[in-house]
């Protein structure tokens, strides 16, 4: 069954927004530093508005955005020419590319938007090669959640519900950004780190960027 394509219709709001927002910076710096160099060709999984391709393609890497939001790909086709790479409008839980068709896999943000965070592991992993790379680098399950109020000021403040999987589209943790209009698919750590293993790759590193004493994003390294 295919994701709905919540995104649609946001396009040019979230692009501005995510752009916007000093995580960003630090989550694309992170995932540059885990992909490293081409050659190669390079799966951005979810790659939305594109805000990771421009990175890849100066790394040298030859890039294949997806996404199922044709909205999210319309922004991503300014960002890919030039020197160009090639978008796609498909699920991440169902690829549409052969097993072992790409050197190295990334996605940002994304697993917190998946309908399926597990399918869309389990694809990636099929279509890796072997001796490559899969880097993602999303939100912290534990300090990024419906149930984690983050203040500005004073502590951080828990509200119950964090073992509570999937769908939200409110709670206190939400605040006034992105995730009041598109919800969240929530994950505890444990489950989040549990789907990537049962990919069969092996993790190779697991870091949480930034300088919040609460991260904000974690970021993870498989290999085939």
């Amino acid at each position: 069954m295919t994701s709905p394509s919540r995104y649609d219709g946001l396009a040019d709001w979230y692009d501005r927004e995510i752009g916007s927002l000093e995580v960003t910076t630090t989550a694309l710096d992170t995932l540059g530093r885990l992909v490293g160099t081409g050659p190669g060709t390079c799966l951005d999984l979810g790659c939305g508005t594109g805000i990771a391709i421009p990175s890849l393609l100066e790394r040298g890497w030859r890039v294949v955005g997806v996404d199922l939001s044709g909205d999210q790909l319309r922004i991503a086709r300014q960002r890919a020419s030039p020197p160009g790479a090639a978008l796609v409008a498909a699920d991440a839980a169902a690829l549409p590319f052969p097993d072992c068709s790409f050197d190295a896999i990334v996605s940002v943000l994304t697993h917190t938007d998946f309908e399926d965070p597990e399918a869309a592991f389990v694809e990636a992993a099929r279509v890796l090669r072997r001796g490559g790379r899969l880097s993602y680098v999303g939100t912290h399950p534990c300090f990024v959640t419906p149930f984690m109020q983050r203040r500005p000021t004073g502590p951080h403040l828990l509200h119950p519900g964090y073992r509570q999987r999937g769908w939200d589209h409110a709670g206190p943790g939400f605040g006034q950004g992105i995730r009041p209009r598109v919800g969240v698919h929530h994950l505890p750590l444990a489950d989040l780190i549990g789907l990537a293993l049962a990919t069969g790759l092996t993790l190779t590193r697991l870091e949480e960027p930034g300088e919040e004493d609460y991260p904000f994003l974690i970021a993870l390294q498989l290999q085939r």
